[in-house]
């Protein structure tokens, strides 16, 4: 379970920063940036990814109620124009930014999911698995990734088809089936191979033949698959 560990190390106020998003073929990156209270943290934060909805819906009221928070959100169409690694970096800086302007000072320590750091000066840890040891960093993937899942049940209205109140727009077997046969959406990122391959097919370029698999190294993690 995440604890204060890492933020006892640290001037305050410390704020913890995480991302939703980075994998899925359509939707936002979302980030979001959280300062905890001294006092009344909400009990239960974990890794998002450990939570079931309705346990992160109520942590994210708590958490976004009794602490200070910011949020990032870097859409599809810059997504693609950036790469899903910088529009990560971007996405935490901003949401950095919306939480200062919130706090009203500068954040006295930022910790941050993974093992690299936005391009910014706030003084800053990257902690891998983050998530895991610190408080700050767990409440800010609850945040980031209710708002995400929020974004995608909305757009899931109006494109029902790719069935994202389910797969919230990661790349599982019922949406790549339905993006063969429906095509991308102005959702989709066309930069990411099944997208690049299905708007191919539609406009008869060609370009799957030149799809080819970029890694941006994050936390061992594949970010992004590019087509060129």
């Amino acid at each position: 379970m995440p604890g204060w560990k890492h933020e006892k190390t640290c001037l305050p106020p410390v704020a913890g920063v995480d991302e939703a998003g980075r994998g899925p073929l359509a939707g936002p990156v979302v980030a979001a940036a959280v300062v905890l209270p001294a006092k009344g943290t909400p009990r239960g934060i974990d890794d998002s990814k450990k939570l079931c909805a309705a346990e992160r819906e109520r942590l994210y009221g708590l958490i976004t109620t009794r602490g200070v928070y910011g949020l990032g959100i870097v859409e599809p169409a810059e997504i693609d124009t950036l790469n899903i690694y910088w529009a990560t970096m971007k996405a935490m800086t901003l949401a950095v930014d919306a939480l200062v302007a919130r706090l009203g000072c500068d954040p006295g320590h930022v910790l941050v999911d993974g093992n690299r750091l936005p391009r910014w000066t706030y003084p800053a840890t990257a902690i891998v698995s983050g998530d895991a040891h610190s408080l700050s960093i767990a409440a800010a993937s609850i945040v980031a990734k209710h708002t995400r899942d929020g974004i995608m049940l909305e757009h899931a209205a109006v494109h029902p088809q790719y069935n994202w109140h389910s797969n919230k727009g990661y790349g599982c077997k019922h949406h790549l089936a339905a993006l063969r046969e429906h095509g991308p959406t102005p959702l989709h990122r066309r930069s990411f191979a099944p997208v690049a391959a299905a708007y191919a097919r539609i406009t008869g370029s060609g370009g799957s033949a030149s799809l080819q698999l970029d890694f941006e190294h994050a936390d061992g993690k594949n970010l992004q698959q590019v087509a060129r």
